[in-house]
């Protein structure tokens, strides 16, 4: 049953806009933002006005030399939403069945349900750290799925899937005439010179979307991109027409220089999640009434709270520590909470110090109701 166009939207960016702010702050999962002279560039520098047809030339370029992608797949998009979005809108027709993991990120599947497609789940278990699993994708295909939708790295999990996994599910996909759309806006927190994408095992089965906004502290630039076979590539450029014509060409020229300068900003930000991860396992590890899988990338993890109820904790932490974290609820997973460390690190270490004595004040609480 498709959802109506009156009752779409994301209940996860509703909440996030108006009330995931907070003095210290662990709702955020992108890296700390770079101001515009750290990119090395002045406002005489900038130009309001230049080309952008079908994305500015250079950028696209830019993009395709770097995940050596033909020109001609790559569609450049305002954010990894919207490329989601389009990537969805190009590869199916409304009533067609998509097949989305759980859990997942809300907007995916606000996407999903505004394109008027019917959506299937697969889950990830919780018990065996989020992996993906070929035998549980195959029990919930229909010969109606389209498109099977993953996040890698997994969010909320942050858990990485290999290629190898990655593969074996292409190859599920294409004996099913199937796509797998991939979103691997966490995966460039691997901060690799070369980095990969899952687009190579099978250019014409998967579809990638991606954006420079989570990791290199970049998201005001909205710098996001598609890869998708060239046919699905030309089709989300003429949905792209209906909806916003051309992209910001201030944006589009901001976004080449910074893919130049990827490799400087890729070591700051890796020293930074670095030092920030360390302090967040210190955290965990000492916790007792916490169950956490720890993921070897990324700014976030997804810890269950072994006694109470996630909506009360966030309560207490918002009201008495000034601190935000993510309610599992809008992962379809009630009992855990989402923490992200892409922040300063001295914001960071004052974050988890806040979450240290919430988490043991309602340890207490608990204690006085038992």
């Amino acid at each position: 049953m498709t959802t109506p166009r009156a009752d779409a939207g994301s209940p996860y960016m509703h909440w996030a806009k108006l009330n995931s702010t907070a003095k210290f702050n662990l709702a955020t999962s992108g890296m700390a933002n770079l101001s515009l002279s750290e990119l090395g560039v002045t406002l005489e520098e900038l130009q309001i006005n230049g080309p952008t047809i079908y994305g500015y030339d250079p950028l696209i370029k830019a993009l395709a030399a770097r995940y050596r992608v033909p020109r001609e797949s790559v569609v450049s998009a305002m954010g990894t939403s919207f490329a989601n979005y389009l990537a969805l809108a190009g590869a199916t027709e409304p009533g067609e069945e998509v097949l989305i993991e759980q859990p997942t990120y809300d907007p995916i599947l606000g996407a999903a349900r505004y394109l008027g497609l019917e959506i299937r789940r697969f889950k990830r278990n919780a018990d065996h750290d989020f992996a993906l699993d070929l035998e549980e994708v195959e029990r919930n295909l229909s010969a109606r799925t389209r498109v099977i939708v993953l996040c890698n790295l997994h969010n909320p999990s942050g858990v990485l899937s290999p290629d190898s996994w990655l593969r074996e599910l292409g190859l599920l996909a294409r004996s099913r005439n199937a796509y797998v759309l991939v979103d691997e806006v966490y995966r460039e927190m691997l901060f690799s010179a070369e980095p990969q994408t899952a687009f190579h095992l099978d250019p014409s089965t998967f579809i990638i979307t991606s954006s420079l906004t989570k990791a290199y502290g970049l998201s005001g630039l909205r710098c996001g991109w598609i890869f998708a076979p060239p046919d699905l590539a030309a089709r989300m450029w003429r949905i792209h027409d209906v909806h916003a014509a051309t992209y910001p060409f201030i944006a589009e020229y901001l976004s080449v220089i910074a893919l130049e300068k990827l490799p400087q900003i890729s070591a700051r930000m890796k020293s930074m999640l670095d030092e920030n991860r360390a302090l967040l396992r210190d955290l965990i590890e000492k916790r007792g009434d916490l169950d956490c899988s720890w993921p070897d990338y990324g700014t976030i993890v997804f810890p269950r709270l072994k006694r109470g109820k996630i909506a009360d904790l966030c309560r207490l932490l918002r009201n008495e520590f000034e601190l935000s974290i993510v309610p599992g609820e809008f992962f379809d997973m009630p009992d855990r909470f989402r923490i992200g460390v892409g922040a300063p690190t001295s914001e960071v270490r004052a974050a988890l110090e806040q979450l240290q004595h919430g988490l043991d004040r309602y340890s207490a609480t608990l204690a006085v109701g038992a």
